[in-house]
């Protein structure tokens, strides 16, 4: 009996082994070095002036990713089951704006009132004040467009309306797999650097790769004089200022005279970036770093592995709140956290003359704070 206790367990061990070696997995890790952590120092030195954040009940909805004023006056708020709600300053007459059928990520708004959406799904989208949905791209070179997350809309003079957004992933479209948390997981853990920055020009109705490299491309803001774009590169904790006029330029080769790294080794993953009050750019760090993830960069194969363990078993960073404001020149203006993590994924501010609304991945409500100047 011992003896065949023995083999069984052997075979078992020997399975688990193959398992955990060979079963397929989606992504193919490419090796990276990972900047040393510098933690919670300097301009972010933890503080918990994000731990009292009054609420805003949302119902049934959860997860306001992103949050914009309208030319209407009214607030916009995409929520997890991919409705985009409308209400009052105060959170008052709620109520569903439009639902696209998909997943929008980021918005913005062009002169003409038009909503332009970021669907992680469907594209770069604009929908009208009367409610009416138009495609605007959904395809560059021929290519699909898989992953639209966060636009910008150019409104000085010569710029026509030009759109910028992100396509944070090539690869993994989150209509293929399981949603855009889990793509994005699939894309950071992968470290292919696919994800890139378009151009949508509504004059021709053209779309052009401005840059691409990027290690999950997710917010874009546009410089005061509108000849750059920063963005952020969420797989690599960092900020990137380029410039709109760049061509497929491959930010992934490194800093040039189109491209440099604005904000670098950030303390954890950059996600939105919304163009505050008094020439200040909010970001919301979604997660903040994690040790066992940095030690992974440079072994592939490690975290092959850990696509194959149980969902609970991966080494997903702890909830933390962190949002924080920077100058143009990449100055730390302002720094907001909350150790808690009680509300959860930070991913921006949307800063009024009397608010900063939170903007959150999966919180119950619609956080904010009391504006205070000087902020």
């Amino acid at each position: 009996m011992l003896k065949k206790l023995i083999l069984t367990v052997g075979l078992l061990v020997v399975l688990l082994a193959a398992y955990l070696a060979l079963w397929p997995v989606p992504v193919r890790p490419v090796a990276w070095v990972a900047p040393a952590d510098p933690g919670y120092a300097g301009a972010f030195a933890v503080n918990d002036q994000l731990a009292s954040l009054n609420m805003i009940d949302l119902g049934h909805e959860e997860g306001p990713e992103h949050i914009a004023v309208g030319p209407d006056g009214k607030l916009y708020a995409t929520v997890a089951s991919g409705n985009i709600l409308r209400m009052n300053p105060d959170g008052s007459a709620q109520e569903v704006f439009v639902n696209t059928g998909g997943r929008v990520l980021g918005f913005d708004f062009d002169a003409a009132g038009n909503l332009i959406a970021a669907d992680a799904v469907k594209g770069l989208l604009s929908v009208s004040p009367a409610k009416q949905t138009t495609v605007l791209s959904n395809r560059v070179g021929g290519q699909p467009i898989h992953y639209a997350d966060a636009v910008v809309v150019a409104r000085g003079a010569g710029a026509g309306g030009k759109m910028y957004f992100s396509d944070a992933s090539t690869r993994f479209a989150p209509a293929e797999w399981g949603g855009t948390f889990e793509a994005s997981v699939l894309d950071i853990l992968e470290q292919a650097a696919t994800g890139r920055i378009l151009e949508y020009d509504p004059a021709t109705k053209t779309t052009r790769i401005v840059a691409h490299g990027i290690a999950f491309a997710n917010g874009v803001a546009l410089s005061t004089d509108e000849k750059s774009l920063f963005v952020a590169e969420t797989g690599k904790y960092r900020i990137w200022k380029i410039d709109v006029q760049a061509r497929d330029l491959n930010v992934g080769a490194g800093p040039g005279t189109q491209a440099s790294v604005l904000l670098d080794n950030l303390p954890g993953y950059p996600d939105n970036l919304m163009r505050g009050l008094d020439g200040k750019i909010w970001a919301g760090l979604a997660k903040p770093r994690n040790a066992v993830i940095d030690q992974m960069a440079g072994k592939p194969f490690v975290r092959s592995m850990t696509l194959r363990l149980p969902r609970a078993l991966w080494p997903v960073p702890k909830a933390y709140g962190h949002v924080f404001a920077f100058s143009e020149d990449g100055k730390v203006l302002a720094d907001l956290q909350d150790a808690t993590g009680a509300y959860p994924e930070t991913t921006g501010v949307t800063e009024t003359p009397q608010r900063l609304y939170v903007q959150s991945l999966h919180a119950k409500g619609l956080g904010w704070l009391k504006r205070v100047p000087g902020m």
